[in-house]
């Protein structure tokens, strides 16, 4: 690439134009080459960011790299935030920033290369279409090694990366860490009783049974998507996710406002599964659709009934991705308990550039054997899937 090119720092996503940030890969459902992910929208990172969710109050300051030619035009990104705490990651480093600071070392502010509040694997290293996709990715991986050490910050973490973005964060001197998800993979399902077939019998009458349970109040299920999503159903899944999130987290993440910014710039690539008793809802799921994959986020109730918590999350998923032809469901993070719904564990990527010697050497032997310990689980649950011998 014999172009002069310039990193720049944006703290703003609304100061990046919709238009320029859609050439880059994955960001819009009409990229040629790469699937869209929604997580890479322009409408996703600019509604967490004027909804108050994720700016610089709640310590998601934005620190996006742009990767720009002489006169400006936007050949690949990176998006990054300086941050001066790890909620909301769902890779963690508390334990690595503890050992730090009691050594005497500052691990705050650092950089996180995320998706926020997200545990959904996505391209990081964004190019655009018509320039060579190693040499700017490259070039990125590079930069936030630069930026890291100008800052003078501890770290620098990108996380939920496609296994082959890793390669390219190791060539950079960044470090590799492994972890686990679940998720459902549809093996060409016509509908969903053909993957009912393929489950050993004891657990497919188990995953019949608990779906009939969990419905045995009279309550019905809804699937909400586009022109669904009044303001009206907006103010009801609130209310869900306040009442579950603030037992579960203490504080909620998430504020209103983002809801109604998704909802308004969005709202096709949204499936709300909402349950419904005695004619008003009383739970739902959020999830967000790909152009390959479901991705559910979380879940809120304000009426507690067994099984319901499965139905609404996890069986309402593979229903609905069965019936849209979609590749797989992407469950969210952790959760042994999806796997006897027909979720098999998948391993999950992040790399962590780590400025500090001492630290990155105790962190480096700390990865090898958590790599070795998450592919040996994997193992271990995979030989207990549901699935009859040979699926």
């Amino acid at each position: 690439m014999s172009e002069n090119l310039q990193i720049r720092i944006e703290k703003s996503f609304s100061a990046i134009p919709r238009s320029e940030w859609e050439t880059l890969s994955g960001t819009h459902p009409g990229f040629d080459g790469a699937g869209y992910n929604p997580f890479l929208s322009h409408a996703f990172f600019s509604a967490l960011e004027e909804s108050g969710s994720a700016c610089a109050e709640t310590g998601w300051l934005g620190h996006h790299l742009l990767l720009e030619t002489e006169d400006g035009k936007l050949i690949g990104a990176l998006p990054c935030y300086l941050k001066n705490h790890s909620q909301g990651e769902y890779v963690f480093d508390h334990g690595w920033a503890d050992a730090f600071e009691r050594a005497g070392g500052r691990y705050y502010p650092k950089l996180q290369a995320s998706l926020p509040f997200t545990p959904a694997t996505a391209p990081h290293l964004l190019v655009r279409e018509g320039y060579d996709r190693a040499t700017v990715q490259k070039v990125l991986a590079d930069a936030l090694v630069t930026v890291s050490d100008r800052l003078n910050v501890s770290s620098a973490h990108v996380t939920f990366v496609p296994e082959e973005e890793t390669r390219i964060f190791e060539a950079a001197g960044y470090l590799h860490r492994t972890d686990q998800q679940f998720h459902f993979l549809n093996k060409g399902y016509a509908r969903y009783d053909d993957f009912l077939d393929t489950l050993a019998s004891r657990k497919r009458k188990a995953l019949k049974k608990e779906r009939r349970v969990a419905l045995e109040a009279g309550i019905t299920v809804d699937w909400l998507t586009g022109d669904d999503l009044t303001e009206d159903i907006w103010d009801q899944f609130f209310e869900f996710y306040m009442d579950t999130g603030s037992r579960k987290w203490g504080r909620p993440y998430l504020t209103r406002a983002f809801y109604s910014l998704i909802g308004e710039r969005m709202a096709r690539d949204i499936l709300l599964v909402m349950a419904k008793r005695d004619g008003r809802y009383i739970a739902g799921a959020i999830n967000f659709i790909g152009s390959d994959a479901l991705y559910g986020r979380h879940w809120g109730c304000i009426e507690d009934h067994r099984y319901l918590h499965f139905e609404v999350c996890y069986h309402q998923a593979i229903d609905f991705a069965i019936a849209n032809n979609l590749a797989r469901v992407e469950a969210g993070a952790q959760g042994e308990h999806k796997l006897a719904r027909g979720y098999v564990p998948v391993t999950t990527h992040s790399a962590h550039y780590i400025t500090h010697e001492g630290l990155r050497n105790a962190v480096a032997a700390f990865l090898v054997q958590e790599r070795e310990d998450v592919a040996h689980f994997n193992d271990i649950l995979s030989a207990h899937a549901p699935y009859k011998k040979g699926e």
